[in-house]
Parts: C-alpha cells; structure tokens; sequence
C-alpha cells in the first residue's frame, strides 16, 4: 500500500494514530544575544516523527486544493499559500509606492508582528474556522482527532521534561503548518476587513504568515497616522479575540515619498493601544 493511500485511508476514517501525536521540543539559544534571561531569547524546535512529516505533507496538499476549490484564502495573503511567495511581496509593495507617487501621493506603511504565532493557534477556533471553510465532512472529522491528545517533552541541554499534554498550537515548520496557519488567518482578515469598512478606512492590508502590513495613499501623513492608528487598534482586538498578541516592539512605521525637499514625517503615537511611540523608519 502506497503512502497515499493511508493517508486517504486516516482521513476517511476520521483517524490520525496517537504515535503521530508524540513530539519533542529542543531548546536552543538564538546566536548572538545580549541576555538570555527570557524566553525570546530561546528558539524552540519541535522534532517530528519522518513519516509523520511525510503524511503532513500530502494531507497539507488537499488542504490546498481544498482552500483554493471553495474560495477560501483572502486576496491579502501572500504566505501560506501556493504561488504566493515572499518575492510577491516585493512586487506588491513596488507596484504600490510607485503608482501612488505617479498621483503624487505618500505611501504610508504600518507593520506589524504576532509574537509565537504557531505556538497560540487555538484548536477550539481551528475547528470552528475548518467549519466555515465547508469542506468535506471526512476532513472535519479527521482534523477534530488530529487536533486532540497531543503529547509532548522538552529537551533543554541535559535537562528532560516529563511529557505534558498539548491543547494549543501547531509545528512550525511542519508541511502543513503554513497552510493551517493561513486558514486561521482567514477568518481575521475577512473581520477586519468589514470593520475598516465600517469606519470608512481604505486601506490596504497585506499578510504574510505572522508579519502584517497596513498600506495608505494619502497627500497628508497626518490623515494617514490617524488612520493607521484606528486600523491598528482594530487588528490588536480581533488578535485577542482569537488569543494571538501582537509584538508592540516589532511595530515599525515607513512613509514613501517623492518630494525632492527635505522630508520629516511625524511620529505616530501608539501608547494608548499598548504600544510605543513609533520614529518613521528610513530603512526597512
């Protein structure tokens, strides 16, 4: 029996063996830093069972298919998916500074970062989300026993934790955690969106994995702060509602202009949403 097979075999029956669900996490020092005095200073990586890798890979496929087949991907998303890379972006945001400045207009750019993404992904909401995106009931069925009962160690030099049971988060870098991943993120976009309407705020937003991206055309950078700061606070709300936080120190602000004068935007104050006076950057 080929591979394949099985794999369809687990997800008819609704069934993903509880070998698959063992994992270990190793602990190791990110290269060149400071301190080592908290977590963020630590990269965690998960090891996987190799078959198990290869049964993601082929189950992250048809969740592809699947997305793609019922619409379910959100034009902003340019991570996750097939045929939308990091090169894509570079096209996008090209594209974007420079017919803005054909109108004469400064391209104002807020970024923003949701700190341990893989690690916060809800299972509950997951379920929901797989529900909304209407697929097969063999696959609902399947991913309901994939997301439960997982176990996991850490490993941290000589030291071994005992295994703990796990009730959050996917493998980063597992075949199918980007796809998950972009399904999860569907769902706050596709909010975020009506309520940028809503406000009559026309931006643009795009997202690549756990990196965001709010774009806005305007001849007046102070328009554009008070907009940037609404959309902000809306994205740190839908975040906290599906139990992702946002990196206020990752948050970096660019302004994109053609004026041949000197140019000194203004700083955009974002204290009272949790996070800091933000200095436009010049180099990104």
């Amino acid at each position: 029996m080929k591979l394949i097979d099985i794999t369809d075999t687990y997800i008819d029956l609704g069934h993903w063996p509880s070998h698959f669900k063992i994992s270990t996490i190793v602990i190791i020092p990110k290269h060149n830093k400071a301190s080592y005095n908290s977590s963020e200073s630590f990269h965690p990586i998960m090891l996987l069972n190799i078959i198990r890798k290869l049964f993601n890979k082929m189950i992250g496929e048809r969740l592809q298919f699947l997305s793609i087949s019922n619409n379910f991907s959100y034009p902003c998303q340019l991570g996750g998916l097939k045929h939308r890379f990091t090169t894509d972006v570079d096209v996008t945001l090209t594209y974007i500074i420079r017919s803005g400045w054909v109108k004469n207009l400064t391209i104002d750019m807020l970024a923003f970062n949701i700190t341990q993404f893989f690690t916060s992904l809800n299972h509950q909401l997951f379920s929901l989300i797989l529900n909304k995106a209407s697929f097969d009931h063999k696959v609902l069925s399947f991913f309901k026993n994939y997301l439960v009962s997982g176990k996991t160690k850490y490993l941290w030099n000589s030291f071994s934790s005992p295994f703990c049971n796990v009730d959050i988060g996917i493998s980063q870098g597992s075949a199918l955690s980007l796809i998950l991943s972009a399904l999860y993120l569907f769902l706050i976009f596709h909010i975020l969106e009506k309520h940028l309407k809503n406000l009559k705020i026309p931006i643009l937003i795009l997202s690549f994995v756990d990196d965001g991206l709010f774009i806005f055309q305007c001849k007046s950078i102070s328009v554009s702060n008070e907009n940037l700061y609404y959309s902000y606070n809306v994205i740190s709300t839908l975040l906290t509602k599906f139990r992702l936080i946002m990196k206020y120190r990752k948050t970096e602000v660019f302004h994109f202009s053609r004026l041949c004068r000197v140019f000194n935007p203004p700083l955009l104050d974002l204290t009272l949403l949790g996070g800091s006076v933000l200095l436009p950057r010049t180099i990104w």
